[in-house]
């Protein structure tokens, strides 16, 4: 009886020595894609910085009028556009057209709800 438990605890043993040193083996196998990888992505060309580009603008709201301005420090073109959300349901909000603002010029965009303005901004297109 003494000799199986013996037979049993060694089996038990060689399978766990076999289990513990396909572990490793796993781990290296994922591993060793990654690390290729990372040397690929080394040696490519770095990325092109971004030409800057856009308007600032300054936005203020005077009781149901909203007023922009926005002035082009850079060599591009941008387009601005107005948009206006009023807090009444029955109000509508307003999108304005686009306005191509030219390198050094400021611009003045304005609109207006029937009453009370909740809230307002500027969006920016590159133009062409």
């Amino acid at each position: 009886m003494v000799r199986l438990r013996e037979e049993t605890a060694v089996r038990l043993t060689r399978r766990r020595a076999s289990a513990l040193l396909a572990v490793p083996a796993a781990v290296a196998a994922l591993v060793a894609p990654v690390g290729g990888y990372a040397a690929n992505r080394a040696a490519a060309p770095p990325a092109p910085v971004p030409e800057p580009a856009g308007s600032e603008c300054r936005t203020s709201v005077e009781g149901s009028r909203t007023i922009a301005y926005c002035h082009n420090p850079y060599p591009s073109i941008d387009l601005v556009r107005l948009h206006t959300e009023c807090v009444r349901w029955w109000d509508v909000d307003a999108d304005g057209k686009a306005v191509a603002v030219g390198p050094g010029e400021t611009v003045r965009l304005d609109d207006r709800c029937w009453k009370e303005v909740a809230s307002a901004w500027v969006s920016h297109r590159r133009g062409s």
